[in-house]
């Protein structure tokens, strides 16, 4: 629900500047809560899943190639929320990109994803009691490999920013927070 006290910007016009299937490009006219008026563009994306497939204390990773970025990249596995449900979501990521299905599931949380630029929120779930299965991966993701490794390595790899995917980094404090207050 849009935040309506009388301190926010108020959005007076919108127009599409970019439009394709995974995103449109929005400038909205706004007013600021002094009067001034300004333009406000940002970027319109469907929400997201990722799942953090954790197995004897470790985790699964996929990696890819991540074009904006111009190298590969370790993450957890996700993608774009489209099932008829996030939780749905996240079983399909999981076993296209890993061949896993989890026996459990549990929702860590929602966080906002570049909440300056895109309006797009973050679903993490935790995937645990892992079974094998075959991997369905898109065409798109056809460089994509997949490892577990250990928590230890998981955190050097963190540490020396062989994993640098915010929404993954993030993910894994949602974990910690509530693996440390018995929560998770």
């Amino acid at each position: 629900m849009p935040d309506t006290r009388p301190d926010t910007i108020r959005q007076l016009s919108t127009k599409v500047v970019y439009d394709n299937p995974w995103m449109v490009v929005r400038e909205d006219e706004v007013e600021r809560p002094d009067g001034s008026q300004g333009i406000y563009a940002y970027v319109d994306k469907p929400d997201f899943v990722m799942v953090v497939p954790m197995e004897d204390d470790g985790f699964h990773l996929v990696e890819e190639y991540r074009y904006p970025m111009r190298r590969r990249s370790w993450s957890f596995p996700q993608g774009t929320a489209v099932a008829s449900s996030r939780e749905e979501e996240a079983r399909i990521e999981l076993a296209e990109e890993t061949g896993l299905r989890a026996g459990n599931w549990t929702l860590l949380g929602a966080l906002d994803n570049a909440h300056g630029l895109v309006n797009q929120q973050l679903y993490v779930y935790l995937a645990t009691d892992l079974e094998r299965g075959p991997v369905n991966r898109e065409h798109t993701e056809q460089d994509m490999l997949h490892r577990w490794v250990p928590r230890a390595e998981f955190e050097r790899m963190i540490r020396a920013g062989e994993v640098s995917d915010s929404g993954t980094i993030a993910a894994y404090a949602l974990l910690a927070m509530g693996l440390t207050s018995g929560s998770g």
